[in-house]
């Protein structure tokens, strides 16, 4: 009920909003709750009139909108071309295969979540990822493996002494 509450709240900031203010609807809502739930794109259809069908296309349309929570690690991908010459293809399968998740899901125990991004800006690092606000460069599959490793390890460490 508190979430939807927050969705509400956040769709009033749109009074007499039309079909122009799909996107800053949905960014809004996002930045709220971390991703946009089905009761969100309800919500804004109907605020705006609108089949949530149409929110839904919308939303799909614009890779910066999930529908699934981030997980407490949130590990992106970089699959610009420099990163893609080094091999992010090679460490996006690693972590699709060592998480049993696709990119833009999140993991079932909430831990982590995948996303690839066209480019982080640090193409002669390649390939990088980030880990929640920490940048990673010539990252190998090897390399990926044990980083989430060691966010499990913290997780665990963090549990025990608790």
């Amino acid at each position: 009920m508190e979430r939807a509450r927050s969705i509400e709240q956040v769709i009033e900031r749109f009074p007499q909003a039309g079909r122009d203010s799909l996107i800053p609807i949905l960014q809004a809502v996002q930045e709220e709750q971390g991703y946009l739930s089905e009761a969100a794109v309800v919500g804004i259809g109907r605020h705006l009139g609108i089949p949530a069908s149409k929110v839904y296309g919308v939303a799909t349309f614009y890779n910066q909108f999930r529908f699934q929570p981030k997980g407490k690690y949130h590990v992106l991908v970089c699959r610009g071309t420099a990163c893609h010459v080094k091999g992010s293809a090679k460490v996006l399968e690693a972590v699709v295969k060592h998480l049993k998740i696709e990119p833009g899901k999140t993991t079932r125990d909430k831990m982590f979540s995948l996303e690839t991004v066209a480019c982080m800006g640090a193409c002669a690092l390649s390939p990088v990822i980030c880990i929640n606000d920490d940048f990673y460069a010539k990252v190998s599959p090897a390399k990926v493996i044990k980083l989430i490793e060691a966010c499990r390890e913290k997780e665990l460490t963090q549990i025990a002494t608790a």
